[in-house]
């Protein structure tokens, strides 16, 4: 730790360049990121930056990184150790992040078994990542390529990653029984029909292999993915990797998105991109249990289903802006927590156990409004706001009914650092009624359970400085306060210190 520490603040500084952004950038404007496979990272592969678009970071997503390789060092920093070529059929990249974390003793009368512990601890948890691809047709109106990625994940989050919706370190996986031996993450087909001969340079990364697309298109990805590649991104609050770490600040926490332990699913996604908007359709894959590993493959009982409504117009004269639109339902073998109260309440039941009441049928929906808006070449605003129906289990992703985060990012241009960041964010989280009872009454979700519950909404600041030492090496230190840990007023607050290290190759 001391060593890594040092070589934080020893390392030379990026050399100082021009971060103006351009109209439509080519492959090199953007910094590179990966998935993590909680909530795997997300790139914006499908929406190429537009004339008069003017976003510092765009496209970029979560996990995958806020920038696209740069071949060119002499038009800024090297962002990664290796220099990835437009001309060639496939694509070769790697990425490793490594999180530390640690929160002194604070508060807490009493504790249940999914409670986020009270004594000092630390822990440290290890992603790898290798993309693979091969542009199968290139031809910008029909091109076609296979993307293949292999993952793996080490370590463990603080209290197992238990007790907080707001969980501080989005790579970690929840159960701790998984392998840490490397496993399949990504294994799709990527379909791109043009309904015009005009196009617009797109960003190469390990997601989209083409360098220029058509201006009006249809994307189709179909196999093994994760929806965060391309739903509710957010150049501010999406990419764990050289943004924040949190759950509940990179996404939103009320999308019970549709995916495994470790984030991922088999869909079907269909993008239609035009001159200033997008719209988005996927059908995906659910968990057989809440938070499984497993997928049920039987798709008129149990499957997700995801629209997003995309538009690009500009409310500041020569500044960008963003605003999605999210909607989703999920049907699924899911329990209603009345039900599950109301069976204790009978006796027919020790406790509140959300499994006794689950049932094919289940339909649990929500919605989510995200936005950004540049205000300076430097500094950029992002929000976020979701809401899903509360009364049907939490089942794939955290245990949030109602989120509201607020944010803001600045680079480091004006200090000669261009690829350095500096990020502060403000996230309040709730549960509905039903919910409320069911963990007052000593139920356990699949993240929360102190036993008890003296309810209160779960509230999340989090801050991090993000520094480029050397071309693909990067380093961060955070900090992440939570009041009401587990949405309970009786323990808390607690301040969690993070240290990250990212290398993309």
């Amino acid at each position: 730790m001391a060593i890594f520490l040092l070589a934080l603040f020893f390392m030379p500084p990026t050399p100082a360049s021009s971060c103006a952004p351009q109209a439509a950038p080519p492959a090199q404007a953007v910094l590179p990121i990966a998935p993590n496979p909680q909530k795997t990272a997300r790139l914006n592969i499908s929406a190429a930056l537009l004339p008069g678009d003017v976003l510092a970071e765009a496209p970029q997503g979560r996990g995958e990184s806020a920038v696209i390789p740069s071949p060119e060092p002499a038009s800024g920093p090297q962002l990664t150790f290796f220099v990835h070529q437009d001309e060639t059929r496939w694509w070769i990249s790697g990425q490793e992040n490594t999180i530390y974390q640690m929160h002194p003793n604070f508060h807490s009368p009493y504790q249940g078994t999914n409670s986020f512990t009270a004594p000092f601890q630390y822990k440290a948890s290890e992603v790898a990542t290798l993309y693979l691809g091969w542009q199968v047709h290139r031809a910008p109106r029909y091109e076609s390529e296979i993307l293949y990625d292999e993952e793996n994940a080490g370590g463990r989050g603080l209290s197992q990653a238990l007790g907080l919706a707001g969980f501080t370190n989005l790579d970690v996986v929840r159960n701790p029984n998984l392998s840490e031996l490397p496993y399949l993450a990504r294994v799709e087909w990527h379909q791109t029909i043009g309904f015009t001969e005009e196009t617009i340079a797109q960003p190469r990364g390990p997601l989209a292999l083409a360098t220029q697309v058509p201006v009006r298109r249809l994307d189709i990805r179909i196999g093994k993915l994760t929806l965060p590649d391309m739903y509710d991104l957010n150049s501010v609050l999406s990419d764990s990797h050289l943004q924040f770490m949190d759950w509940t600040v990179d996404n939103n926490g009320a999308w019970d998105y549709a995916a495994d332990t470790r984030g991922y699913t088999y869909a079907t996604v269909l993008e239609y991109q035009d001159r200033a908007w997008a719209l988005r359709y996927a059908v995906a894959l659910m968990p057989t249990v809440a938070n499984g590993i497993n997928l049920d493959w039987a798709l008129r009982r149990a499957h997700s289903q995801n629209v997003e409504f995309e538009l690009r117009k500009s409310l500041l004269p020569g500044r960008a802006s963003r605003l999605r639109l999210l909607a989703y339902g999920n049907n699924a073998h899911m329990g209603l927590y009345r039900d599950a109260v109301n069976a204790y309440l009978a006796g027919i039941t020790s406790t509140p156990e959300i499994t006794s009441v689950e049932k094919f049928g289940a339909l649990k929906y929500g919605f989510g409004v995200n936005v950004e808006q540049e205000l300076t070449e430097n500094l950029t605003m992002a929000a976020r706001f979701g809401w899903n129906e509360g009364q049907h289990e939490s089942f794939a992703y955290t245990e949030t009914d109602q989120t509201f985060l607020v944010g803001a990012r600045y680079v480091g241009t004006r200090w000669h650092r261009p690829a350095d960041n500096v990020a502060v964010a403000f996230n309040s989280t709730a549960i509905k009624k039903d919910h409320q009872n069911y963990l007052r009454l000593g139920g356990l979700g699949f993240i929360l359970g102190d036993g008890r519950l003296n309810y209160a909404r779960e509230d999340i600041v989090e801050a991090y400085y993000n520094l480029h030492a050397w071309k693909g090496l990067y380093y961060a230190v955070g900090n992440t306060w939570i009041a009401h840990p587990g949405y309970n007023q009786d323990r808390g607050p607690v301040d969690v210190q993070s240290v990250r290290m990212h290398v993309e190759f």
